[in-house]
């Protein structure tokens, strides 16, 4: 295979903020911000996602840092491949696969679920109950509708896939903007009342849902080939990318939770929405707001497609994969058979009904986490093993970034596992998981010939 023959530097810094930001504020803010409020309370919840933040933002200095110094496609696999050693780096990007695939699955099964606020009674062709869900052939057919289309998009090339980026994440600003003013003119303290639900445990239970709402700035390590932006610049970036998203998500908390009471937000299908509605005083300005969500679901469908297609790309280029992963599109330049082959898993997806929303996030949620914990340990390795490597954005003078990044990490990692507050939910999530991860072992059991034996060099 021909390492990266048609990969151009095509991507300005303006692009990839975009991309990642754009990634990172999706549709999840739209249909869960009512969970995570009666969740935690308005406080609690805005502590949830600084904490969750917390996690990121040293995560994304490891990330910076090492982005910068190996600007390659391929992000945690190269850096756990060189940091760690070939089957833990197979594990991290195969976690973070996960991840990927589980956001674009996700904004699958988000997109007839919006269209359902806006048509309440679309819904036709009863086929059959998931989880108490009825499914309906009109609402499949809407999921798979905007899977076909965003795929498209991605086949044609990633320049293309980036302006639509940053159009659709201009407006989703805009609208989230309206929002905040509103709630910060025209809510009322007393709606958000209480402040905390559920002490620690309720804070636990909203926060295990942040790595999920978060995960997007390590889609830009996987373009990194195709940047026309400076090594140190794309540190820069990413850390932004994460600072803005936090603040964003405590903002659109903050309005929610002053627009709309407890009762109401119990019973709203889109709380987002409706708060948008109260906070301006007519139906229609929660109609903007859906839009913005619509534009919101593209965004990150967009940007993990994106994502999701180079991390096989790149794992087929170290013969972890089938070398049909490592396919690029001979005028585009996109790793055509990775967009296809997770466009085709987004398209069955609706399929499962709407209780998918919650299994993928916290499944999801469950591989990120451990990939960017095996990100942080080769960070912390290389630091000691290769201290004269080049690091265009140093994240600090010693370890201690790269030890709270795994600190937090095993923390997050704790709280999926089983008797916590917010462990995953058997047998639908950790079927999800667990399918995912024997996956891996029979890939890696039929690579075995081709599979890596060194660290990269």
């Amino acid at each position: 295979m021909q390492k990266d023959r048609n990969m151009e530097k095509v991507l300005s810094r303006w692009d990839v903020l975009f991309l990642a930001f754009g990634a990172m504020i999706g549709w999840g803010w739209v249909v869960m911000s009512g969970e995570w409020i009666l969740g935690a309370g308005t406080i609690g919840a805005m502590i949830a996602f600084v904490a969750g933040g917390i996690l990121v933002i040293f995560v994304g200095l490891t990330y910076a840092e090492l982005a910068s110094s190996m600007p390659t496609t391929g992000g945690a696999l190269i850096y756990v491949l060189r940091g760690v050693g070939p089957k833990t780096a197979f594990i991290a990007a195969w976690m973070l696969a996960l991840g990927y695939i589980s956001v674009v699955a996700f904004e699958a099964v988000a997109l007839p679920t919006v269209i359902e606020y806006i048509f309440p009674n679309y819904k036709v062709g009863y086929m059959y109950t998931i989880n108490d869900y009825d499914v309906y052939a009109s609402w499949v057919a809407v999921g798979v509708a905007g899977s076909i289309f965003v795929t498209i998009v991605n086949y044609l090339g990633v320049k293309s896939a980036a302006f639509l980026q940053m159009v659709l994440t201009i407006v989703i600003a805009l609208i989230g903007l309206m929002l905040i003013f509103g709630g910060a003119v025209n809510g009322e303290m007393a709606n958000a009342d209480p402040l905390f639900v559920g002490g620690i445990g309720g804070i636990m239970v909203v926060a295990i849902m942040t790595p999920f709402m978060f995960v997007g700035f390590d889609v830009i390590p996987q373009t990194a080939e195709e940047m026309n932006v400076p090594a140190r610049a794309i540190g820069k970036i990413l850390v932004l990318s994460v600072v803005l998203a936090i603040v964003w998500y405590i903002a659109i908390i903050f309005a929610v939770g002053l627009g709309l009471d407890k009762t109401t937000l119990a019973n709203s299908t889109l709380p987002t929405a409706d708060a948008m509605a109260r906070l301006f005083g007519h139906d229609f300005f929660a109609i903007v707001l859906i839009l913005g969500g619509i534009a919101g679901i593209v965004t990150s469908w967009n940007a993990f497609i994106i994502g999701g297609s180079r991390i096989l790309y790149a794992m087929a280029e170290k013969k972890m994969l089938p070398a049909w992963f490592g396919k690029l599109h001979p005028k585009h330049g996109t790793p055509i058979n990775g967009v296809l082959f997770i466009g085709a898993l987004a398209t069955v997806s609706p399929l499962l009904g709407r209780p998918m929303l919650v299994w993928l996030t916290d499944a999801g949620g469950l591989g990120i986490v451990i990939g960017y914990l095996l990100a942080a340990v080769a960070f912390v390795q290389l630091r000691k093993n290769e201290p004269q490597m080049e690091r265009p954005f140093q994240a600090g003078k010693s370890s201690i970034v790269g030890w709270l990044a795994i600190i937090f990490s095993i923390f997050f990692v704790i709280l999926y596992m089983p008797g916590m507050p917010a462990a995953l939910v058997w047998p639908y999530e950790w079927a999800i998981f667990a399918g995912w991860a024997v996956l891996g072992i029979l890939l890696m059991i039929a690579m075995r010939k081709s599979f890596p034996t060194e660290k990269l060099k």
